[in-house]
């Protein structure tokens, strides 16, 4: 269904969540799994503009996201792991926070009922790289929002 490996020897894949069989995991060499959370993948995302321009960030991000769909593809894993290597020592962080959005990206592309899809992730990497909005703030504020306004929002962004 959708696997990953990383750098560091974990793998992520899909699995069953509270909610649907979409739920992205990352599991390490001993067995442990956790759900990586929105705020920490932003929070790795802001750490890397210490280094790179936020818009190159946002346009390798956007390379991923123009290739996702509701399937995963070992292709975009390829894209991805080309892009982390222009970002030199950080190439290892870099592949999990983007291949972490992208399987996120694909979870949300898979919700049932969805009206705003993938671009829920977006939104929140604009917020964080443009609009300098806390990594938590990124993750928490549109919870409960309805679909019309992320939609708005998404189309004020451009997307």
């Amino acid at each position: 269904m959708g696997l990953i490996n990383l750098d560091n020897g974990n793998i992520l894949y899909f699995d069953e969540g509270r909610f649907d069989k979409w739920c992205v995991y990352e599991k390490n060499s001993y067995g442990k799994r956790i759900i990586p959370r929105d705020v920490e993948y932003f929070t790795e995302l802001l750490k890397l503009t210490n280094y790179f321009k936020r818009d190159d960030i946002y346009n390798d991000y956007i390379s991923i996201y123009d290739l996702t769909t509701k399937n995963f593809d070992n292709n975009v894993v390829d894209v991805i792991k080309k892009i982390s290597l222009k970002y030199g020592e950080f190439k290892s962080e870099v592949f999990r926070t983007f291949s972490i959005l992208y399987m996120a990206m694909i979870a949300e592309e898979n919700k049932a009922n969805t009206k705003v899809g993938r671009r829920i992730k977006r939104l929140g990497v604009y917020y964080l790289l443009f609009k300098d909005k806390s990594p938590e703030f990124c993750a928490n504020f549109m919870r409960k929002m309805p679909w019309q306004e992320i939609d708005k929002l998404c189309k004020e962004g451009g997307f």
